[in-house]
Order: C-alpha cells, then sequence, then structure tokens
C-alpha cells in the first residue's frame, strides 16, 4: 500500500522511489495529505532518472501517479523551508515531518 510506504518514509525520513510521468524519480517525502479527495504527497526531488535536480524545492505528488512505490534505504534531512502549519495543509494534513525549524 502506497500511504503505507509513505507514512514509514516520513516517519523515519527515509528516501524513497517510484514512477512518475513514465520516469524514474527519488524523492524525499516531507508531508501526505488530501486535496479535492485524493492523497497527495509533497516532496523534494533527490534523482530524476538518475540525476540530481538543477534546484532543490518541494513539489506536489499525486499519490495515483505514482507507481512503484518503494523504500530505497536512503535518507534525508528535511527541506528547510518546509512549513507543515502552512496554510495549504490545514484539515488535510494526514502526516507530516516536523518544521525543520522545531527540530
Amino acid at each position: 500500500m502506497p500511504s503505507k510506504i509513505l507514512l514509514e518514509a516520513i516517519a523515519l525520513h527515509k528516501s524513497v522511489t517510484a514512477c512518475y510521468n513514465r520516469g524514474t524519480v527519488r524523492l524525499a517525502p516531507h508531508i501526505l495529505y488530501t486535496r479535492h479527495g485524493e492523497l497527495h504527497v509533497d516532496a523534494t526531488t533527490l534523482e530524476r532518472d538518475g540525476q540530481p535536480p538543477r534546484e532543490t524545492k518541494l513539489g506536489t505528488f499525486k499519490l495515483a501517479g505514482l507507481t512503484d512505490l518503494a523504500l530505497d534505504g536512503g535518507s534525508f534531512e528535511p527541506f528547510a523551508e518546509f512549513d507543515p502549519t502552512a496554510q495549504r495543509y490545514q484539515g488535510e494534513t494526514l502526516f507530516a515531518i516536523e518544521s525543520p525549524a522545531a527540530a
């Protein structure tokens, strides 16, 4: 079950791999939430098709679009700009890492 994998990854700061838009991504998931009744995860992309991203940023991924989701054994540091108390997550959050400022 993908959400179980994401819950574990968020809790333990473990990275995951998945297929997304016909490519392979390695993600650092920060928060699992609902939007318009569908599950989403906000994560930083650590790799896309084996290459690091040009810039580190928090992206939104619709859970239905992530296939072959698996823990990959890597770990990550929370993205400094991530704020789990942001307005966009209010009333929608299922699980999130602590704010880096609070850690």
